[in-house]
């Protein structure tokens, strides 16, 4: 089991008018991660609203802040207990087995556009043995055609423009692979959580973006940047792309300053805690769910009907 001490600092300055926060930044509550211990603090007496996402677990915390600073402090103990599977015995799924909350991630997105990428994704990838070794080889594509570079890429890059420009941050490398996965109908979706492990030369400890693609009825983690350790991420929220799951959405006149983010893991082997490593096998944090009547057979490459 992996024990991670988590700890964010955001800082705001805030306008006159007041501004209104969608904050992403609360451990979600997974069936392979357990948060044991935690604490919010906000620097402003405002008032706090919490939900949790009934399907995906993402946990929001609502504040309306007034003018001036504004600080957030959150801590967590979170604990990792990942499902490991042997590579070659994961099975893409059928799209007539895929459950419901699933198939929205075979579809195009905002910055996911997989329509455009289906005749590459065939050509690069459509003769492979189908299973996790091809979603291992298109992670492994994008790592190999896309350079990590900081400040290169804004929000309104999509995975066509890093597809083009050939450079990117761990969201453009997650968004590229996401959409190159899709329009061979694997579902993927983007995940957010923290960089642990990355370089400390590609800067400060940092939130980070990665993939998650359903293969043989779980969520499996890819990392296409491959800047950290995967078994050390702190899972956050999910969605279709980068829109879904900002760690903080800001509605009206802010300044940001950077995020101040601590993530330590605890080693001792009397309690089977051990440090995040890179492992050969494939590696999960769902619990994994087959459905009565499933059927492995994979389908055809669909293109929606535009009309």
């Amino acid at each position: 089991m992996i024990r991670i001490e988590l700890q964010i600092e955001l800082n705001y300055e805030i306008d006159g008018n007041g501004a209104d926060f969608v904050f992403n930044v609360h451990a979600a509550h997974t069936p392979s991660q357990a948060i044991s211990a935690e604490s919010l603090t906000l620097s402003q007496a405002i008032p706090q609203r919490m939900n949790t996402a009934a399907i995906t677990g993402n946990r929001n915390l609502y504040v309306r802040a007034q003018p001036g600073d504004l600080k957030l402090l959150y801590a967590a103990t979170v604990d990792l207990n990942h499902y490991f599977a042997d590579p070659a015995q994961v099975a893409e799924i059928a799209i007539q087995n895929l459950p419901p909350d699933v198939i929205g991630y075979i579809y195009p997105s905002r910055y996911c556009q997989s329509d455009r990428l289906i005749k590459l994704a065939n050509n690069e990838f459509g003769r492979l043995p189908q299973g996790y070794r091809r979603v291992q080889a298109i992670r492994d594509w994008v790592n190999n055609h896309v350079a990590f570079t900081p400040n290169s890429s804004n929000s309104k890059t999509s995975a066509v423009d890093t597809l083009v420009e050939q450079v990117g941050v761990c969201r453009d490398f997650a968004h590229l692979m996401i959409a190159l996965c899709r329009a061979l109908n694997i579902p993927a979706r983007f995940t957010t959580g923290t960089d642990y492990g990355a370089d400390p030369s590609l800067g400060p400890s940092d939130f980070h973006a990665y993939v998650e693609v359903y293969l043989g009825y779980r969520w499996y983690i890819f990392d296409p940047s491959n800047t950290g350790i995967p078994m050390g991420y702190v899972h956050f929220g999910t969605g279709r792309d980068a829109a879904d799951v900002a760690f903080a959405t800001i509605f009206g006149g802010v300044r940001t300053h950077a995020a101040v983010i601590r993530a330590l893991a605890i080693t001792d082997p009397a309690n089977a805690l051990v440090l995040p490593h890179h492992c050969p096998e494939a590696l999960s944090t769902d619990s994994g769910t087959v459905p009565a009547a499933a059927n492995d057979q994979s389908g055809g490459n669909g293109q929606p009907m535009l009309w």
